[in-house]
């Protein structure tokens, strides 16, 4: 077999492994050429419904709602597949190479093979979901840290480098640099969903597969589909459920600081509760707004950040940065070269700050951070009143 193809049996099964990089020319034609030889009777893919979408429909970023983005709460999850996925964009682009080309080109050739096409991977926002959760906040900070790093990193990247990610020796180093650095993220990106591709492999009804798979994956997935092990999709799909600290939080808040003005009023007088009262919507608002003015919105937009952030505050069901983001969305409504520049312009700061969809997507996330300083810099400002 050509390197990065394995062949596995399974009974009067067949299974064709591919292991690709997805930025890479050569895999591209490995996969092209696999399939055309071993004429399988399907071919899956690693890909999930909705990334399958956005790889075969490049018209699907038009029907984003941004406003459903911002009252579903999913303002993270997108912005995170941005990254992730422009990332990869960027060094396609010096490679010259579109990111996913071997899924495309897998597709194609089935297609016009006749061939079953199968989706193995897992949803991507229950991937990102499952990662978010199971890590702590240092963990999260530092791999926003490394993503923002990692697009300086793609400069530097080329085919050579590409190519040489596939060896199975430096997968593997890769594999426990990632564990010793990040090991939640290793079990939700990695690890997971080798038992989530195997299952559907194993399950699949086809006698000769050829699965297109990242080179990251494939010895664990052949791990697993050898030794015949499958597990439960429902429970990997599930999302972990924490102890409600936000929740907590939000409602202790509000108590707090109903619970410290009624004593201010009592103790010190009308004029002590009012200070109070002011100081608590100037410091909140002022933070807000200003956090928000960092991606040059819509006047109006910073407003809206200084006027909801002292309520929203004290309204766990609502957020500063849902009522700025609504604002600049209503204002500035996305247009269709925004959406179409998405990719490459989450890359730059200039091309991001510009971009209605991430202009809007920041403004959410930065008007929520300012209310929260705001909270915790009000609270003991006002204490010191009484």
């Amino acid at each position: 077999m050509p390197e990065n193809v394995e062949r596995i049996k399974l009974k009067d099964r067949e299974i064709i492994l591919i292991g690709t990089a997805h930025v890479s020319k050569s895999s591209q034609k490995l996969v092209e050429e696999t399939i055309e030889k071993e004429k399988p009777d399907t071919v899956g893919i690693e890909l999930c419904a909705q990334r399958y979408k956005t790889v075969t429909d490049k018209n699907s970023w038009k029907n984003m709602k941004i406003s459903k983005v911002i009252k579903e709460n999913k303002t993270f999850l997108l912005l995170s597949s941005l990254l992730l996925s422009s990332f990869q964009r960027k060094i396609g682009d010096r490679i010259g190479i579109e990111p996913g080309s071997e899924m495309i080109s897998a597709t194609a050739v089935a297609k016009k093979n006749n061939i079953e096409i199968e989706l193995l991977d897992r949803n991507i926002q229950i991937t990102l979901k499952r990662a978010w959760a199971n890590l702590s906040f240092f963990t999260k900070f530092r791999m926003i840290y490394n993503l923002i790093i990692g697009f300086f990193v793609a400069d530097e990247i080329d085919e050579k480098a590409i190519e040489k990610m596939k060896d199975k020796n430096i997968m593997n180093e890769m594999m426990a640099e990632l564990s010793r650095e990040f090991p939640q993220i290793k079990k939700t990106l990695i690890d997971e969903r080798d038992k989530y591709l195997a299952t559907n492999i194993i399950n699949s009804k086809s006698k000769k597969m050829v699965a297109v798979l990242g080179a990251g994956h494939i010895d664990g997935v052949m791990s697993y589909i050898r030794n015949h092990k499958t597990y439960d999709l429902k429970k990997l799909e599930t999302i972990p459920k924490k102890f409600p600290i936000g929740k907590v939080i939000g409602y202790t808040i509000p108590l707090l600081f109903v619970s410290l003005v009624i004593y201010g009023f009592y103790t010190s007088g009308a004029d002590t509760t009012i200070d109070m009262l002011i100081k608590w919507f100037l410091i909140n608002g002022t933070l807000s707004a200003l956090f928000t003015i960092i991606v040059l919105p819509h006047p109006l937009t910073v407003i809206s950040a200084f006027l909801a952030a002292p309520f929203t505050s004290l309204n766990p069901t609502i957020a500063a940065g849902w009522v700025a983001g609504l604002v600049e969305a209503t204002i500035r409504q996305p247009r269709v070269g925004d959406l179409k520049d998405l990719h490459s312009d989450v890359c730059t700061i200039k091309g991001f700050v510009n971009n209605r969809v991430t202009k809007i997507l920041a403004v959410v996330a930065l008007a929520n951070i300012g209310s929260t300083i705001g909270t915790l810099v009000a609270f003991p400002y006002i204490l010191s009143l009484l």
